[in-house]
């Protein structure tokens, strides 16, 4: 196995068994920026690729049309220079056809950025599958894109052309904790379970961003240096991020900050009020793509027995930037090291740990012994005009008659519950049973960094997990 494909074994197993199947296979793999799709791509496929193409980013058709043809004359250079894109795929089938490998590799990289409008991109690579590349046994071809929506809405799931086309999908998913720690220990970090913890508060599991961490610092040291040095690698990582991936970025900028503000989450509602955005079709197409593209998630939320759709950030990078690197007024260069003991990032700590969970529920499933349980993830709160306001983050309703009312808790070490915070949290019981008229047995589980320390107000907990419990 090649080891540069640490956390991706069965990704670049699978890719092997599609090339040497006994058909032709259209493969789309997508998922977030930097999540190392294209580094998947590449590696697995090696040198068996025989044409590779990449689009364009900020381009227009023309642009586009013309990297191509460039692209092709390399590999074919009595190719002739194709005036639209059904004329370009017409020359890359007469190219394909004098290659003599068995397996002829094909790999379209940033798939979004070639259609451009009006290009007529999109019904001459349709043909191109449909009527040529379908009709073979030895045609492989990989599609990629980091615009998860326009992947889903134009290849995955398109209602044209390429309707039931696909062969395989591939979403390319951030690392977990446990892929996290491994990746540092492999790499001889000496990171410990709590500093691989902060890592993905900060930056979420993405591989880009482990590939630029320096062993020989701290994970605060490789934050400052990234992000509050003069020539930090991320100082416009957000904007960047969004402008490769959206038109009119800033009106999604607007949104995930608005998110970030409310760790909790908002409604559609409380989203164009913070925002200021139009009401249209167009707001929640821009909704439908941030949660396709992973940096959000809607759920229900019980407001009492009513229920309603929340959206919430579940993008660590997205919540660091927005909540502490735009915070840094004064340019401090060691802005991050100087704010481990402030309120700043106490506030961040406990909304980015919350993050981290809900990221990780399938852990916390295993950890309380119900994988193999059905179970409904939600949060829940009183209705407004209740006498006593409560909110409870994650409710894990189970098949089996049970409900485990998950708190959540970041701290530097045994988190201590104090007689307030297990009044408070008894006010959340109570309240929960009363207005959610629940019959089923209610089990309170602490999810804290390591555990609880021991004392009279603890005997209301029914079950502990800790960052070693998610990173298993």
């Amino acid at each position: 196995m090649n080891t540069l494909l640490f956390g991706r074994e069965n990704e670049s197993r699978l890719i092997q068994q599609y090339i040497e199947s006994e058909r032709s296979e259209f493969v789309a793999v997508y998922g977030r920026r930097r999540v190392g799709k294209t580094f998947l791509l590449r590696e697995a496929l090696k040198d068996r690729i025989c044409f590779s193409f990449t689009g364009l980013a900020n381009s227009t058709g023309t642009e586009q049309l013309l990297n191509f043809n460039l692209t092709l004359r390399q590999q074919m250079p009595q190719a002739q220079m194709s005036g639209n894109w059904q004329e370009a795929f017409v020359q890359l089938e007469l190219f394909l056809e004098t290659v003599e490998s068995e397996k002829k590799v094909i790999l379209f990289d940033e798939l979004p950025w070639i259609d451009t409008p009006k290009s007529h991109f999109l019904p001459a690579f349709e043909h191109f599958w449909n009527a040529w590349a379908s009709t073979r046994q030895d045609i492989k071809l990989f599609v990629c894109g980091s615009a998860a929506s326009w992947m889903l809405d134009n290849v995955i799931n398109s209602h044209g052309g390429l309707h039931n086309r696909i062969t395989h999908e591939m979403l390319i998913q951030p690392f977990t904790l446990k892929e996290c720690r491994e990746y540092f220990s492999a790499m001889h970090f000496g990171y410990s379970d709590k500093e691989v913890a902060d890592f993905y508060m900060a930056f979420d599991g993405i591989p880009y961003y482990m590939s630029l961490m320096d062993k020989k610092q701290s994970v605060a040291q490789n934050i400052d240096r990234l992000f509050f040095a003069p020539t930090g690698e991320l100082r416009n990582e957000k904007d960047n991020l969004f402008r490769s991936l959206f038109l009119h970025s800033d009106d999604y900028v607007a949104i995930i900050d608005s998110l970030s503000a409310k760790g909790k989450g908002l409604t559609r509602a409380e989203i164009l009020q913070a925002t200021k955005l139009n009401n249209n079709a167009l707001f929640g197409k821009r909704l439908d793509e941030l949660e396709k593209c992973g940096f959000i998630r809607r759920f229900e939320d019980y407001n009492g027995l009513r229920r309603q759709t929340i959206f919430q950030l579940t993008d660590p990078l997205c919540h660091f930037i927005h909540s502490v690197v735009e915070k840094n007024k004064y340019h401090d260069p060691d802005f991050w090291l100087h704010s481990q003991l402030s309120p700043l990032f106490n506030t961040w700590s406990g909304l980015a740990f919350e993050m981290l969970c809900l990221n990780h529920i399938e852990q916390i499933k295993r950890a309380l012994g119900i994988s193999g349980i059905q179970t409904k993830v939600y949060s829940w709160r009183t209705p407004k005009d209740a006498e006593r306001q409560a909110q409870i983050d994650m409710v894990i309703d189970r098949a089996d008659r049970a409900v485990n009312i998950c708190e959540m808790k970041y701290s530097r070490q045994e988190y201590e519950m104090t007689r307030q915070e297990r009044e408070r949290i008894e006010n959340r019981l109570n309240q929960f049973m009363k207005y959610a008229e629940q019959r089923k047995s209610l089990r309170l589980t602490m999810v804290t960094s390591y555990g609880l320390k021991p004392n009279s107000h603890i005997s209301i907990v029914q079950n502990e997990i800790t960052l070693s419990d998610l990173m298993q």
